[in-house]
């Protein structure tokens, strides 16, 4: 169906990045699985592109758009080549809106630059071991002490974090025993900080070539000139960006799994059962007609979704209703696609398998699903 999202500009740049991902990333992808993450080397090409800086003022090396299309652009691209550019995704998405948003002038002059040029790798440090999507929840502390505050915690599942110069941390600097919310602060943690170290690399299902570690903070000080926003305020701050983090995961969702369906339609196309081509079976058929469907269905709520995010309307509540529906649609079509690979569908040599492997984790971060139902039913009056 046709899509009335993008405009000539995001078609030219679907243009850079295609070309970008084919020569740049797909010959190297496999090497960067078993490493475990991206080079370096990664961002600072996707800098010298433009591509990091795009929602960065221009008197910073940016671009000045402030245009999240363009990150939905990055990410189909990404997906149509069977790659995921997880930590460019999370620098993007994820991190970078925090930047923009909270920094003061100083700080702009610090960081800005080396953000657009893909010299200054990024983070952010909310999930502890004993707490997940319970943001309240948190236990690192940032004690104030003259110009700074002393920190002490740890996180996990940490992004990005074995390469990041910097961490946005999310500390609780006052506790009000009336509002487990109120007390948070966002502190920038800086690459060689003392007391600031990086754990082990976590071995995890998928998405292989994107570091996830374990960060730990044993008293780290950090100046006050590091905070971004103002004290206690970042509980507030985490939910004002959350919306779009969750439309990032519903946008990879559906990439990802049209990825899938474009893959197995070539090969069962090829491939030949009892005689006869396994796309000449009505069982066949059927399947990849359903999950077409269905694609189509969730493509049609992720633009709309997109459309109202870029105009500042996306409500907390229908972003979680896009990134649920999404997901869920994800995995069922992912499975049913690597299902009519028979038994090379396992083998990893076959991109379905790393598109099954990778599709798991959507229903998981940025909100389980679980929450994003609970989200959906308090919008109910539930």
């Amino acid at each position: 169906m046709r899509r009335e999202v993008f405009t000539p500009d995001h078609e030219s740049f679907r243009e850079l990045v295609r070309d970008f991902v084919a020569k740049d990333v797909v010959p190297h992808y496999a090497e960067w699985e078993k490493d475990g993450r991206f080079p370096r080397e990664v961002f600072r090409k996707l800098g010298s592109l433009g591509v990091l800086g795009i929602a960065v003022p221009e008197e910073y090396g940016g671009a000045g758009l402030d245009d999240y299309r363009y990150n939905v652009v990055l990410q189909e691209e990404a997906a149509r080549a069977h790659v995921t550019l997880g930590t460019v995704r999370t620098q993007l998405d994820v991190v970078l809106p925090y930047f923009l948003a909270y920094v003061n002038e100083g700080q702009r002059q610090r960081w800005f630059p080396g953000l657009a040029s893909g010299d200054l790798l990024t983070a952010i440090a909310m999930t502890e071991p004993g707490t997940g999507s319970d943001l309240a929840g948190i236990r690192t502390t940032a004690v104030r002490e003259g110009d700074g505050y002393i920190l002490n915690g740890a996180k996990t599942f940490i992004t990005g974090g074995l390469l990041a110069d910097l961490v946005i941390v999310v500390a609780r600097t006052s506790t009000d025993p009336d509002d487990r919310r109120a007390g948070l602060t966002l502190l920038v943690v800086e690459d060689g900080m003392p007391g600031f170290t990086r754990g082990r690399v976590l071995d995890k299902l998928g998405i292989k070539a994107q570091d996830t570690v374990e960060l730990s903070f044993e008293d780290v000080r950090v100046p006050v000139a590091n905070r971004l926003g103002e004290e206690g305020r970042a509980f507030g701050y985490l939910g004002h960006n959350l919306p779009q983090e969750r439309m990032t995961v519903a946008v990879g969702s559906v990439a990802q799994a049209r990825a899938a369906l474009d893959a197995t339609v070539a090969y069962v196309k090829e491939r030949r059962v009892f005689g006869s081509t396994v796309a000449s079976y009505q069982n066949t058929k059927f399947e990849l007609a359903a999950v077409a469907a269905e694609i189509e269905a969730a493509q049609a709520m992720l633009d709309r979704g997109v459309l109202e995010l870029v105009e500042r309307r996306l409500s907390g509540a229908d972003a979680a209703k896009i990134k649920l529906f999404c997901s869920e649609m994800q995995a069922r079509a992912v499975d049913r696609c690597l299902q009519l690979f028979g038994g090379y569908g396992y083998m990893l040599e076959y991109p379905i398998a790393r598109l099954y492997a990778d599709a798991r984790i959507a229903r998981i971060y940025a909100g389980t699903s679980e929450v994003m139902k609970v989200i959906i039913a308090k919008s109910l009056g539930l």
